[in-house]
Formats: structure tokens, sequence, C-alpha cells
């Protein structure tokens, strides 16, 4: 399967960006999926995840409250709605597909090209 993150951009610290991520090569409603994160200088974080139907999701603390990830599979289509947004949400954002265990800390593969995300103060 192929993925392309997109949406990103510069926004105000408070703001707010929808970030998708497009999915091809393979059926898409088969997969659990994520959203990760890296910022300069950091690891790569699991931002949100999300079961294939869309029933289940996963958030990191950080983002509790803030970010909504949703699925469209007649689309092929992941969401990551992220409403007000802080300084340190900066980063490079990527979906992928979790190839195997659980959600919050299986394996993801099939990395796409991200997306960036910058939030001035």
């Amino acid at each position: 399967v192929q993925l392309q993150a997109s949406g990103g951009g510069l926004v105000q610290a408070g703001g707010s960006l929808r970030l998708s991520c497009a999915a091809s090569g393979r059926t898409f409603s088969n997969y659990n999926m994520g959203w990760f994160r890296q910022a300069p200088g950091k690891e790569r974080e699991l931002v949100a995840a999300i079961n294939w139907n869309g029933f289940s999701t996963y958030y990191t603390d950080s983002v509790k409250g803030r970010f909504t990830t949703s699925r469209d599979n007649a689309k092929n289509a992941m969401y990551l709605q992220m409403n007000s947004l802080k300084p340190e949400d900066t980063a490079v954002y990527y979906c992928a597909v979790l190839v195997s265990g659980t959600t919050s800390q299986g394996r993801y593969d099939y990395w796409g090209q991200g997306t960036l995300v910058t939030v001035s103060s």
C-alpha cells in the first residue's frame, strides 16, 4: 500500500489544521492506521491511531482533546483534525499502516512522504 500525507502548513498557536492521508495499492479498509510525527532532533512518535472500521481510536496524552482522527474507507482516506495547536506540535506528520501488534505499541510500516506542520507562537 502507498500512503501520502497532505494538508500541513503554517498556523498560529491556537489555530487548526486538517491532515489527510491518501492510500492506494491495496484494500485500505483491511488496515488499522496510525499518525506519527517527528520534530527536529526528536524521535518519531505515535500521535493517533484508528482501527480498520473507525470504531476504535488511540491518542497520545499530549494531543487528547485537541486532535481527532477519522477515516473514510470508501475514499481510501484517513484524516487528522488538529485543533488548539501549540508550538510543540510543530513536526513532520506521517501516516502508516499497522502491520503487527496493538495500535498503541505495534509495528507500523508503509511510510509515505510526510507533511510539515509549523505552529508559530
